[in-house]
């Protein structure tokens, strides 16, 4: 079985090391000889070529992030990001999860060596998932022109009374970028959304503002209790399930604790099956690209339940695991590039 080849970037030497040595722990993994910045990082893509990259985004020169994205340019490879997420390493994180970087590694702001040694199963099951993924400069698509529809009335007669329609979506590996083109596409008028992103506990808030910074939608990290409503989105925090719960006729969203469910917490499957169980025909969901199977049967009780099910397609998925799994289920109705996903969401609630 091949090796993954694995080149870390960060000025650090010492978290180089930690980095390294957590890595090498795993067989399937080859740790190259690290690069300290980005100059050099650049000057290493040749032969043997990388097949992840590992990108420190604390590092001094992350902050030109322009040489990053033309480095990239010239040799796409799927990156991944560690960053300890305050101040400077955080939003150096957004951004090079919207440059194309394919998942995030959250570090402690101090004891990371302490925290690698713990979490090195972790990090080395999210650099052979990057290893997988299909890499391309800048952002998928441009947002579509979906954002001059206005969906019409859901079916009151598969809602219960009062209630509106609901959407639930799933994402995992590349799941950042493939958002922010669905939701930057969505009006203002959209229905509510849920959303499962597989994603380390301290990202997912500012994930959740970084996204609403971008979009006509308003978008938040999911308390307890919060309702459902037009225009805005949910996201599941990180390291608690997301569910969706109906009371008198209207939809709230449900966080809580639990066992991690298809290996992940927050789980997609689970998020799908309360929405099945509560919404019924008044749901949409949504399971984009990522690694796994997790969403799949959850994407199937939803289409069971009378939902409409859509799943992103495998020319625009960073990783074809969690829509190809649902695909051969059955369980997805349309099966969607991700620049028509947003129309797709908007024509189902008409």
């Amino acid at each position: 079985m091949k090796r993954v080849r694995v080149l870390i970037v960060d000025d650090s030497e010492v978290l180089r090391r930690a980095l390294s040595e957590a890595l090498a722990c795993d067989p399937q993994i080859e740790v190259m000889p690290a690069a300290g910045d980005l100059l050099a990082f650049s000057r290493r893509i040749g032969d043997p070529i990388p097949d992840v990259v590992l990108l420190h985004a604390g590092m001094r020169r992350v902050a030109d992030l322009a040489f990053l994205q033309e480095a990239m340019a010239r040799r796409p490879i799927p990156a991944i990001v560690c960053a300890a997420f305050a101040g400077e390493g955080a939003h150096s994180a957004l951004n090079m999860l919207e440059s194309g970087a394919v998942g995030v590694v959250a570090l402690p702001r101090s004891g990371a060596q302490r925290f690698l040694r713990k979490s090195r199963d972790r990090l080395c099951r999210a650099v052979k998932a990057a290893a997988t993924a299909k890499t391309r400069p800048g952002r998928l698509v441009e947002p579509s022109l979906a954002a001059g529809i206005v969906p019409g009335p859901g079916r009151e007669a598969a809602q219960p009374p009062g209630a509106r329609r609901v959407v639930l979506v799933g994402a995992s590996t590349g799941g950042p970028e493939a958002l922010g083109v669905a939701l930057t596409a969505l009006p203002p008028e959209s229905p509510g959304l849920l959303i499962v992103q597989h994603m380390p506990a301290p990202f997912t808030a500012a994930f959740a503002r970084h996204l609403d910074g971008q979009c006509v939608i308003a978008v938040k990290e999911a308390e307890n209790g919060d309702p459902v409503l037009p225009g805005r989105a949910l996201l599941a925090p990180g390291d608690r399930h997301l569910l969706l719960r109906e009371s008198r006729g209207r939809y709230y969203a449900e966080v809580r604790n639990g066992p991690p469910v298809c290996r992940h917490r927050p789980s997609v499957d689970v998020l799908f099956r309360s929405g099945a169980r509560h919404a019924g025909g008044n749901a949409v969901g949504v399971l984009l690209t990522g690694m796994g199977e997790d969403g799949a049967r959850g994407l199937l009780a939803l289409k069971q339940a009378g939902a409409a099910t859509i799943a992103q397609d495998e020319s625009t998925s960073a990783v074809f695991g969690m829509p190809h799994a649902a695909i051969q289920l059955g369980a997805a109705a349309q099966v969607r590039p991700i620049g028509k996903i947003a129309p797709a969401i908007l024509e189902a609630c008409r």
